[in-house]
């Protein structure tokens, strides 16, 4: 039985290592920031009500498609409904690192989810897959995300955005690369590799038929039901074992 309930050892010094280990990425997402933060100015927020936006809520997908349902009158239910779907892949994102952040106690668990992002989650998801674990990365990979995406904000809002289409020079692809590069350079098996084109033919088939965004949701859900199902050879007692030690 370990000495104590929660055995992770938390590094500071590692935070801040992974702060700049992400700085390059989040350079990409100061022009999305600012791309947003011209967009919410233009929809008829005010400029700090679009900061405080980026401040609190550090959402990109979900903040653009708020600020598509902005106007005189805003349907709370809907704008509710379509930022959850927008998000809701981050419960599958958590539960994967479940068996990292239950070694932290409940506050700074939920702490550290607070700055969960597509980036950080890659990076810390495929150093688990390979046998290191590294909560740091949320933290020191969150907040200079978090700053990226707070500084381009006040670009856009106060300066007219320095960039206002990034799709037009294929920046909207930086951070698909970057996540496809975490995938490959993670383990592979046979597990991983049928999970992954699941995920993907059901994203696919999502976008070319359901409604916008809804492909996110459905591609993390089919690849999660694979992994979910299919465990591989000793996974389901080193769980049970885990859970009797816990």
């Amino acid at each position: 039985m370990s000495a104590t309930p929660y055995p992770y050892q938390w590094q500071p010094a590692r935070v801040r290592a992974e702060f700049f280990r992400l700085l390059p990425i989040s350079l990409f997402v100061v022009a999305f920031g600012a791309a947003f933060g011209l967009a919410a100015v233009q929809e008829g927020l005010e400029p700090l009500q679009a900061l405080l936006m980026s401040v609190t809520v550090f959402a990109g997908a979900s903040q653009f498609a708020a600020v598509d349902m902005w106007g005189t009158e805003v349907s709370l239910v809907p704008l509710l409904a379509v930022v959850f779907a927008i998000n809701s892949r981050h419960l599958l994102m958590g539960a994967s690192l479940y068996p990292v952040l239950r070694e932290l106690p409940p506050v700074k668990r939920y702490g550290v989810l607070l700055l969960l992002t597509d980036a950080n989650w890659a990076v810390a998801a495929q150093d688990y897959q390979n046998g290191r674990k590294n909560l740091e990365v949320i933290v020191g990979g969150g907040l200079v995300l978090w700053l990226a995406w707070v500084i381009g904000t006040i670009l856009g809002v106060y300066f007219g955005g320095l960039l206002k289409d990034p799709q037009a020079l294929g920046l909207d692809m930086v951070l698909g690369c970057f996540l496809l590069a975490m995938a490959l350079g993670g383990r592979k098996s046979t597990r991983t590799l049928v999970a992954w084109a699941v995920a993907s033919v059901a994203a696919l088939a999502a976008w070319r038929w359901l409604p916008p965004n809804i492909h996110v949701v459905v591609g993390a859900l089919a690849g999660g039901v694979v992994g979910f199902f299919w465990l591989e050879p000793g996974q389901g007692g080193q769980s049970r074992r885990d859970q009797e030690v816990s």
